[in-house]
């Protein structure tokens, strides 16, 4: 899982990442067109971009920008970060449109009885969605990661997604085992390769 360290801020309108790619579900089908994704981190925020040149299936109801649960009921790209020293992981949705929701877990679907106070540091920033493309980005404080996973050099991490909604399938950038897709295995998740600007 390759990150960018970036010297200089970051900002959405301005990011120009390595990106890199999904292009088979779960059980090896392939994903065309892919989906793309970047993570980067600069001195203050990690963020993680997803695109896809292709339509997608929004939640109803689901606002641009608004903390939602549910996503994964339709299109979403997520992003799962993990300290294996505590086995917390933090699992971030991404809708195409720019909705999201985060979650705390201290073991595989078991959340955290106290939740970080995602909505008030977490943001997230999107362009049109067409019938041609779409692309969201999140960006999450480095001291809320570091607070509540240690975030560092010893955090692993996986993308997944979940597209063409109504009839779902299930991409992983991590190949995961199990014949059923389960996105919350944390111990197969790996680290970060860092790529500097």
């Amino acid at each position: 899982m390759r990150i960018l360290r970036s010297d200089t801020t970051l900002a959405w309108g301005e990011l120009d990442l390595p990106v890199m790619g999904m292009n088979s579900d779960w059980h090896g089908a392939a994903l065309n067109p892919p989906l793309c994704f970047a993570i980067a981190a600069d001195s203050a925020s990690l963020w993680f971009v997803a695109t896809r040149q292709a339509p997608a299936a929004c939640r109803p109801g689901a606002e641009p920008g608004s903390f939602t649960e549910g996503l994964w009921e339709h299109d979403v790209a997520e992003l799962f970060l993990a300290d294996p020293a505590s086995g917390a992981y933090l699992e971030f949705n991404l809708a195409p449109n720019g909705a999201w929701w985060a979650a705390k877990f201290t073991a595989p679907r078991v959340r955290a009885g106290e939740q970080p106070d995602f909505p008030s540091t977490v943001t997230s920033h999107w362009g049109d969605v067409s019938d041609e493309s779409w692309c969201a980005a999140i960006r999450v404080p480095l001291a809320l990661l570091e607070k509540e996973i240690a975030f560092g050099v010893e955090t692993t991490a996986n993308a997944t997604a979940i597209l063409n909604s109504p009839h779902q399938t299930f991409h992983s950038a991590r190949k995961l085992p199990g014949t059923n897709p389960d996105f919350h295995q944390p111990s197969s998740f790996v680290r970060f390769s860092t790529i500097l600007p």
